[in-house]
């Protein structure tokens, strides 16, 4: 089994994958292909995805069963722990002007309702 899911792909990937792959919900594709193609397939979509991001997983003989590729920017990372891949989840970068931003929405929020009374 071999699912591949792209996120802000051009059509021209998006096509392409779909030539080769099922595509079952909106850049989610399923398919089960040998590792030469499989390949084949990954390299495609490193070289067309631009500025998305990419996650292919398939089925393996390992202790998980499976094995993952990724692509692109995301804040999820694969990490390896004691011959077990796992995702790291990163923090985001919010940005101070951001940050204040947030807390200024959810100071009003506490206080009730931005027109003086409490009936929303």
């Amino acid at each position: 089994m071999l699912v591949i899911v792209v996120e802000n792909a051009p059509a021209r990937l998006r096509g392409r994958l779909a030539v080769w792959l099922l595509e079952i919900r909106a850049g989610v594709y399923v398919g089960d292909y040998s590792r030469r193609v499989r390949e084949m397939i990954w390299k495609q979509v490193e070289l067309g995805i631009t500025e998305g991001n990419a996650v292919m997983a398939w089925s393996t003989n390992s202790e998980s069963g499976f094995d993952f590729l990724t692509f692109g920017q995301n804040r999820r990372v694969p990490c390896e722990l004691e011959g077990i891949k796992l995702v790291s989840f990163l923090p985001s970068n919010e940005t101070e002007e951001q940050k204040c931003a947030i807390s200024a929405t959810n100071r009003e929020l506490s206080e009730g309702h931005p027109n003086g009374n409490d009936s929303w």
